[in-house]
């Protein structure tokens, strides 16, 4: 079985937090038995997460030498120039070495499908900010974050929309689908 889950902001890739319970986990939203993860997205992080009771299915998605695509929509702090898109597609150098080129282009405008967050991102009349889409083909860890900290565009807000085949679609965050 393989599911898409749109992972609300603030909620823990896993079903269990033994460090603090308090937080919000997969169990809120997912009531499906045996399912677990295939990759992870990070606590502060929103979007398309993929789970499935099949083991093999996970490492086929999750393991680097399948190079599964993996497309972003980051609102950066700042308006990037061409040059910052170009290192982004290039190859940005980040503390545990290089990585591999990314599809990167500015959005025209803010995309008005996505939904609200709580608490909103921060707004400040005096920095502008943009909307880019990026995809890459690793899964290091706050890789997406790191790299556009690294050209100069602080993240302000990052959505998954597409693993692969898969893509977010219509989902409401906290909300499923059986893909298969």
């Amino acid at each position: 079985m393989l599911v898409a889950l749109n992972k609300p902001f603030n909620v823990l890739s896993q079903f269990t937090d033994r460090t603090a319970p308090s937080r919000r986990t997969l169990a809120e939203f997912v009531d499906l038995p045996n399912v677990y993860p295939a990759g992870r997205l990070d606590f502060d992080s929103e979007g398309l997460l993929l789970l499935t009771d099949e083991g093999s299915l996970a490492k086929r998605l999750t393991d680097p030498k399948h190079a599964t695509q993996k497309t972003y929509l980051v609102q950066v702090e700042g308006l990037p120039s061409e040059d910052q898109l170009q290192q982004l597609r290039q190859s940005v150098v980040l503390k545990d070495g290089p990585t591999l080129p990314a599809r990167a282009r500015l959005l025209p405008e803010s995309p008005g499908w996505i939904w609200q967050r709580s608490p909103p991102v921060r707004f400040r009349k005096s920095v502008p900010d943009a909307w880019v889409e990026l995809t890459i083909r690793e899964g290091r860890n706050r890789q997406v974050r790191r790299m556009t900290a690294a050209v100069g565009l602080p993240t302000l807000r990052l959505i998954r929309v597409r693993i692969g085949d898969v893509g977010l679609d219509d989902l409401a965050p906290g909300h499923y689908r059986i893909v298969k």
